[in-house]
C-alpha cells in the first residue's frame, strides 16, 4: 500500500502544473506528467488520444475490460494562481489550485492501481475538458466506457467521504424570441415587443419544474433590444434544467420545445444546446453494494451515500447503461473555491477503499 509521502509528493507534482480548461496547452503539460507518473506507478500502457484539438489519455492493463477509473486534468482556476497559492500541506490538510478537484482523485486513481496484485482488465481515462462541459471528451468517454463492465469515477467525494450514488442529468437551451421593431416614442404599435414577449414566457419556464421529482427549470440568462427608443425586435434567454431522471428530462424538452407565443406576431425558437443524462441510483445500485462491503469489511464508517445536483463524467457513462459510481476521489471541501483542500488522513483511507473495491471487482469470476 501507498506510503502518505510518496502519495502527497506525487499529489503535489500534479497540482504544481497549472491546467485551466480553457489552456490546453497548459493541460497537456499537466498530463503528460500525469502519464509519467502512471507509467512509474501502474506499469500501464498509455494511449494517448486527441478529441477536437485537445489531448486525453487512457492507461490500461492487459487483459478484457473490467472496470474503468474515470477523471479529468483540467481545473477551473487560471495560469497564474500558483504564484499566490502554492500547494502546501499544513498538518493533516493539503491545500492548492485544483487537489480537491480533482487531482488528489487521480493521484489515488494511480496508486490504487499500482497496489493491484494483478490489475488486468483495469483502465484509467484522464480528459482535459470536464470543466467546461466535456465537449471534445463526451464521446471518447462513451465510446472507450462502453466496453467496460463498471465505471468508478475519481471525482471529489461528498462530505466525510461519502460516494455519490446519483447526479442529477443537465439540460441546456436558449430560447430565441423574434418580434418586430419599431419606434418607441411615434409608433410603438407597429411593433411587436420580444422583450415584453420574453417577460411572459420566463414564468411559464421556470413553472415547468417539479418539485417532488427534484426536476429544477431555471432561466438565467437574457438579453434583449438595441436601444432605449426601439421597440425590441429580438429577445433571447437560456434555461438550466436539472433533473433525476431521463424521463423528465425529455418532458422538459418536449414542454421547451413546444412553447408558444403570447403576442400576436412574435415566434419563438428553442434551441437544444446539451446535456448529460442523469446517473440514477438505478444505475450504482450494484457497485454501492460492493462498496458498501468493502467498507464493512475494512472497519471503515462513512456517512451515507450522497446525491448530487451537478454533473460529472460519470453522467454519460450512466446514461450508457454502465453501471457507474461516483464521488471515489478525494475528501476534503471547496471544489471551485479559494482554499479548497483535502484531508490527508481521511484521503489515504479513501485509497484504501478504492483499492480494495478493485481487487473485489476484478477478481476472477467462478
Amino acid at each position: 500500500m501507498t506510503d502518505t509521502a510518496t502519495f502527497i509528493a506525487d499529489l503535489a507534482d500534479l497540482v504544481s502544473i497549472e491546467s485551466p480548461t480553457p489552456d490546453s496547452a497548459a493541460c497537456q503539460r499537466a498530463l503528460d506528467r500525469f502519464i509519467e507518473l502512471g507509467v512509474a506507478r501502474t506499469g500501464m500502457r498509455p494511449d494517448v488520444m486527441m478529441a477536437g484539438g485537445r489531448t486525453h489519455a487512457l492507461l490500461r492493463a492487459s487483459g478484457e475490460p473490467r472496470v474503468l477509473l474515470l477523471g479529468h486534468i483540467d481545473t477551473v482556476w487560471p495560469t497564474g494562481t500558483l504564484a499566490r497559492w502554492p500547494f502546501e500541506v499544513d498538518g493533516d490538510r493539503a491545500t492548492g489550485p485544483g487537489v480537491f478537484d480533482m487531482k488528489a482523485g487521480l493521484v489515488m486513481g494511480l496508486h490504487a492501481l499500482g497496489a493491484l496484485d494483478d490489475p488486468s482488465g483495469v483502465g484509467l481515462l484522464v480528459t482535459s475538458d470536464e470543466e467546461t462541459g466535456s465537449k471534445t471528451s463526451a464521446g471518447l468517454i462513451q465510446d472507450v466506457a462502453k466496453g467496460y463492465e463498471a465505471v468508478l469515477v475519481l471525482e471529489p467525494s461528498a462530505p466525510g467521504g461519502a460516494v455519490k450514488h446519483a447526479r442529477k442529468g443537465v439540460s441546456m437551451f436558449r430560447a430565441r424570441i423574434t418580434g418586430r421593431a419599431a419606434h418607441a416614442g411615434l409608433e410603438p404599435h407597429k411593433g411587436v415587443n420580444a422583450l415584453v414577449e420574453l417577460a411572459a414566457q420566463v414564468p411559464a419556464v421556470a413553472a415547468l419544474g417539479d418539485t417532488e421529482l427534484g426536476t429544477t427549470v431555471t432561466p438565467t440568462v437574457a438579453n434583449a433590444g438595441t436601444t432605449i427608443n426601439t421597440v425590441p425586435a429580438e429577445a433571447t434567454f437560456r434555461i438550466d434544467v436539472r433533473a433525476a431522471l431521463a424521463s423528465e428530462q425529455e418532458r422538459v424538452r418536449a414542454q421547451l420545445e413546444g412553447l408558444a407565443p403570447t403576442l400576436e406576431g412574435a415566434e419563438i425558437v428553442v434551441d437544444h444546446m446539451g446535456t448529460r443524462p442523469p446517473l440514477e441510483a438505478a444505475s450504482s445500485a450494484s457497485l454501492l453494494d460492493v462498496h458498501t462491503a468493502v467498507c464493512e469489511r475494512l472497519g471503515v464508517t462513512l456517512p451515507p451515500a450522497s446525491t448530487s445536483g451537478g454533473g460529472s463524467d460519470g453522467n454519460f457513462t450512466a446514461g450508457l447503461g454502465v453501471p457507474t459510481l461516483d464521488g471515489l476521489g478525494g475528501v476534503g471541501d471547496g471544489a471551485h473555491a479559494e482554499g479548497e483542500h483535502v484531508m490527508v488522513e481521511p484521503t489515504m483511507r479513501g485509497l484504501s477503499v478504492l483499492t480494495a473495491l478493485l481487487g473485489d471487482l476484478t477478481a476472477t469470476k467462478d
